[in-house]
């Protein structure tokens, strides 16, 4: 196989493990491509004026990875289990040969994961309440 040819490595991993930027940004790199493009989805300390100091994510990974299928030169890490605020909640990252695709992958990445992929996150609040929050995308705009 020459250069030319070389094959996609597309990633979709979900996991409790901690995971590095800095390693993932490695998944992608190629003698072919010019740009890597980099999107970190990080907890937030709010959300409708409650403070916010985790996140719970889960999924099962065998479904959630197959239904993840992007067609796409993409790599895309999601945590399971608890997030804290400032940390990352999903990290998507794409190398190509141009910059215009690669940032449209991670945007087509971005929206096909929200849309396709079930995951359920749990808001965990300051005052030690909680609430899961359903993907709109996925289960409908309409929803709640």
């Amino acid at each position: 196989m020459n250069e030319v040819e070389e094959k996609s490595k597309d990633i979709m991993k979900f996991t409790s493990e901690k995971f590095s930027v800095d390693e993932i940004s490695q998944l992608v790199v190629s003698p072919l491509c010019g740009t890597i493009s980099l999107f970190v989805g990080t907890t937030r300390n709010n959300f409708e004026g409650k403070e916010v100091i985790s996140l719970e994510y889960e999924a099962y990974p065998p479904m959630a990875e197959n239904e993840a299928a992007m067609a796409k030169h993409i790599t895309v890490f999601h945590p399971l289990g608890l997030v804290p605020v400032s940390e990352a909640s999903f990290i998507i990252v794409v190398s190509s040969a141009h910059r215009a695709a690669s940032l449209e992958a991670v945007s087509y990445g971005i929206n096909t994961l929200k849309a396709k992929v079930p995951i359920w996150k749990k808001e965990i609040y300051e005052e030690l309440s909680s609430s899961w929050k359903r993907n709109k995308e996925f289960f409908g705009a309409t929803s709640d």
